[in-house]
């Protein structure tokens, strides 16, 4: 007898498709997207690691199903999803199309023969899934986001990436491509994705159900604005983040923060932020001030305040077994738990484990403790360390959170712990929230996350790898984004090599989202306490007039002109905020039409109107500049016009950076830089 199988169904503006276990589900999710779940043996659950619910009405969704049932498809504005069940084996292909019927992505077909799976379930113990989610791959295809990795490309296509965090890794599954999609692996799980040649694969650890999110746009920036609507958007940056930010390992006294504060206010050199960093607390998880080198922080919070600067404070989130605190949070459950062994998840300092950012109970134990003993103080802004977190071992497998196990939940940490502050500060009143946090997820930049790259090294390459990792993080939807001015380890103050990149590091940190200037100089003092114990060590001085007469010079006069570009930069965080356009942005961005401008990995967009080019080579004296067509660009430093679609040589000395303003904007800056 024949039976005539119904493998799809509509069900309140939704697809539903069925076979031997596998439920799929599509639905329009946000202007021009889909979202697609798929679990085996069991219901789609609403879980959402990252997605928030659409806001506004939803546009009008058409569904069609075929009379046999076994093709249909969904559109939703300029994106179609179209199912259809292959007659070999009666597995499901979802290929997504643009309004001109043009392919921007398809899942993988079960190749006859082979049998294959575009959507994979490997059963691990506890109800959860090992799953790989496949997808044809177009070799022509660029591919840009992604996060923050530490490597020197921005074309992804070919590169084999790991979900998971690392200090200076910031995994954020949502890249950009140049076919005109945007494409969120909405799975919070450690794994992996290979942007081949020949497929595209995703893979998370454990997870119990598929999920992603793919969204159609005839530019970057309608991607971007579709994505960041349905993700969450940075607050409007406050006045003190379009400034400059003093900082460096460490600032280990009262009497010594003090000082650097009063001679930048002697030589009236403006500073927005100064930062007191790490171990300015007796042992990790204290979250106060050390009576013995901060005797009365509240008096040095007044004057510095007086001054009109900022004091921001580092918290790490570890605890020690000898914190005053271990012993409470450890009986209320609010730390991180290994699987097996010891709970000691980091040796530094003595042992230490995880506040487990995830936990509701926690978040509020910890803003109490420091509410107290900083924002009580006058601290409103804070330095957010280790939200990795970083663990001693990597081993993902052998730790969990109150939110699930490491392997199934753990990317969420630096959101959870970003969260904790920014909700903690917002219940208290606080509207100007700013936090300087080391790592990031899907959502971070709602919670006020200022995401830094990390302890990266004092090279030009390592210079390098920032201009691609700030890019990337704009189109992932963090638009808060810097990094350690100089690098963080290697520079010496009495080498001449260091000082040259420190200037050109320099240049271009007046041109990220926010300057700050940070690292562990050399050579380090020790610090040994009253008691004969071993504390943090302190790096060589890092402030402006550290480096000679002539790059004090160079440097005081970047300052200045990112004082002269406030008016600019808060109109672009204003647009950070409103649609969630990068700061600092892909040349592509800005002209999608040029070809070009998908290749430069070394320059970017500063806003809308200005094009930064770093000198980021050993002694280079200039550079090539691709100008991109169809406008005209007017060298900031000698205000020469040139024509774009070309690539010019440009000249610049250790004085200056190669910056062109497109023709008629911000022309007060011409013969400044």
């Amino acid at each position: 007898m024949d039976v005539m199988l119904r493998f799809m169904e509509e069900k309140d503006g939704k697809l539903i498709f069925r076979e031997n276990g596998e439920t799929v589900l599509v639905e329009s999710w946000g202007e021009d997207s889909i979202r697609v779940r798929s679990c085996m043996l069991g219901e789609i659950q609403d879980r959402n690691a990252a997605l928030l619910t659409p806001e506004g009405e939803a546009a009008e969704v058409k569904i069609r199903i075929e009379e046999d049932g076994t093709e249909a498809e969904l559109q939703n504005g300029k994106i179609k999803a179209i199912l259809k069940v292959q007659a070999w084996g009666k597995k499901l292909q979802i290929t997504f199309l643009n309004q001109k019927d043009e392919i921007l992505l398809q899942e993988i077909a079960d190749g006859g023969a082979l049998t294959l799976n575009a959507r994979q379930y490997k059963p691990l113990p506890g109800g959860t899934y090992r799953l790989k989610a496949s997808f044809v791959s177009d070799p022509e295809e660029k591919i840009y986001g992604m996060g923050q990795y530490q490597q020197e490309r921005m074309n992804l296509k070919g590169c084999n990436l790991e979900l998971a965090h690392r200090n200076s890794q910031a995994s954020i599954p949502f890249y950009v491509s140049s076919l005109g999609y945007g494409f969120l692996w909405n799975n919070a799980a450690i794994g992996e994705v290979h942007f081949g040649l020949n497929t595209t694969e995703w893979i998370a650890e454990a997870a119990p159900q598929l999920d992603y999110w793919i969204t159609a746009g005839d530019t970057p920036a309608q991607i971007e604005e579709a994505y960041t609507a349905v993700t969450g958007r940075a607050p409007m940056m406050p006045e003190y983040g379009l400034g400059f930010w003093q900082c460096k390992l460490r600032y280990y006294n009262q009497e010594q923060v003090l000082q650097i504060a009063r001679e930048y206010k002697k030589r009236e050199i403006p500073v927005d932020v100064l930062v007191i960093d790490y171990y300015h607390w007796p042992r990790c998880g204290d979250w106060r001030f050390d009576e013995e080198y901060f005797p009365d922080p509240a008096a040095m919070i007044r004057e510095i305040q007086d001054m009109g600067i900022r004091v921001m404070v580092s918290i790490w989130p570890q605890v020690d077994w000898r914190s005053e605190n271990y012993e409470e949070m450890k009986q209320q459950g609010l730390l991180v738990k290994s699987n097996s062994g010891v709970d000691v998840q980091m040796i530094f300092h003595g042992n230490n484990v995880f506040m487990d950012a995830t936990n509701p109970r926690t978040r509020e134990y910890v803003w109490e403790k420091c509410r107290k003993n900083y924002a009580d103080l006058g601290i409103s802004t804070f330095w957010l360390d280790e939200a990795e977190p970083e663990f001693t071992t990597y081993d993902f497998a052998d730790y969990r959170y109150h939110a699930g196990s490491v392997a199934q939940i753990g990317n969420i940490y630096p959101r959870e712990y970003a969260r904790l502050f920014y909700e903690g500060q917002k219940a208290d009143g606080q509207e100007d929230i700013v936090n300087l946090i080391r790592c990031a997820w899907v959502g971070s930049q709602k919670y006020g996350a200022l995401v830094w790259s990390g302890d990266i090294m004092s090279t030009y390459e390592d210079f390098r790898k920032q201009i691609c990792a700030g890019i990337h993080m704009g189109l992932c939807g963090i638009p808060w984004w810097t990094t350690d001015i100089g690098g963080f380890h290697g520079g010496n103050i009495h080498d001449d090599g260091f000082k040259e990149l420190l200037i050109r590091w320099f240049q271009f940190g007046a041109f990220c989202p926010v300057m700050r200037i940070h690292g562990c100089r050399q050579p380090g003092q020790q610090i040994v306490n009253k008691a004969g114990e071993v504390r943090e060590w302190t790096g060589a001085e890092n402030e402006v007039w550290s480096y000679g007469e002539e790059n004090y010079e160079i440097m005081v006069k970047f300052i200045r002109i990112r004082e002269m570009m406030r008016d600019y930069t808060r109109s672009v965080m204003q647009a950070a905020h409103d649609v969630g356009a990068p700061v600092m942005r892909a040349m592509f961005y800005e002209f999608p039409e040029d070809k070009v401008c998908w290749e430069i990995q070394d320059a970017y967009m500063f806003g809308p109107d200005l094009l930064v080019a770093p000198i980021c080579h050993e002694k280079a004296a200039g550079r090539s500049v691709y100008l991109p067509a169809g406008t005209f660009f007017v060298h900031a430093g000698t205000g020469d016009r040139y024509e774009g679609g070309q690539w010019y040589e440009v000249a610049a000395d250790i004085h200056t950076i190669p910056v062109f303003l497109r023709e008629g904007r911000q022309d007060y800056l011409i013969g400044k830089i």
